[in-house]
């Protein structure tokens, strides 16, 4: 059938980690430990009270993993660099407010020179921003807004997504319906012309799907060997959004909650 114009899609919203910007499987131990370095060293060279590398290591380490239990208990997000101020100032420490984000991008750092991206990523999002598409983020993480932009900034994408949605500004986080409310309203677009792009199909294609959005499953090694549902689109590659959005924006096939190209399987 022929697609009706309130069912178009109008904005698309990505999920960040392994659907955007890929990571793969990391040594979190080891990209914890350079963090901890280089925030270390940082604090030094600014003259503040650190004690011994074993010791600031291991208490922050233990500080965050214990948030991220908590997290996962709650369904609420927290905020890394609030906590790394927090520690920091019960030591003693003293920065500017600039220098304590410079603090929070070190120790996002060594995480983001893991990050690849496809190499025509921003000719595709200048394809999907060209055909009237509305484009955000919306991203489950404790890492600080000010590290997350300065890394797109690096990577040449940041101009293309003016919404972006970081959990741990919020009180809940994907599944939560509210979460993709929140995107939505901020886009400015109903949930059906709304289409979804991310790696989890518990945290992203699923709960997109509930609240009426339609949504695709990104390949990635987090999805790998998972049955996938009847119904839900999946592509390799970001570059192959501009031709599946064309087609849905034309002749379709529903399925259930999704939407299926007609001729695809």
């Amino acid at each position: 059938m022929l697609i009706t114009p309130d069912k178009k899609i109008k904005a698309v919203l990505f999920d960040l980690g392994e659907t955007l910007v890929n990571f793969g499987r990391i040594n979190i131990n080891e990209v914890f430990r350079q963090s901890a370095k280089l925030t270390y060293e940082f604090l030094q060279s600014h003259n503040q009270p650190t004690g011994n590398f074993k010791w600031y290591y291991r208490h922050s380490i233990i500080s965050i993993r214990l948030h991220c239990l908590i997290s996962n208990l709650t369904g609420k997000d927290f905020n890394a660099l609030s906590l790394l101020k927090k520690i920091g100032t019960g030591k003693g420490v003293t920065l500017s407010e600039d220098q304590w984000r410079e603090v929070g991008w070190l120790w996002y750092e060594p995480l983001g020179r893991l990050a690849k991206v496809e190499p025509d990523i921003t000719e595709t999002l200048t394809r999907l921003r060209a055909m009237g598409l509305k484009l955000g983020i919306l991203s489950n993480t404790f890492i600080s807004a000010g590290s997350l932009d300065r890394h797109l900034r690096q990577l040449g994408m940041l101009d293309f997504f003016p919404c972006r949605l970081y959990s741990y500004q919020f009180e809940f986080r994907k599944p939560d319906r509210r979460i993709f409310q929140a995107a939505a309203e901020r886009l400015g677009e109903l949930m059906e012309n709304i289409l979804f792009v991310g790696d989890r199909l518990d945290k992203d294609i699923q709960p997109a799907l509930k609240t009426d959005m339609r949504a695709v499953l990104k390949e990635a090694y987090t999805n790998a060997g998972k049955k996938i549902p009847k119904g839900v689109m999946k592509i390799n590659r970001i570059s192959e959004l501009p031709a599946l959005i064309e087609k849905l924006n034309g002749k379709t096939t529903q399925i259930g909650k999704s939407v299926v190209p007609s001729g695809t399987d």
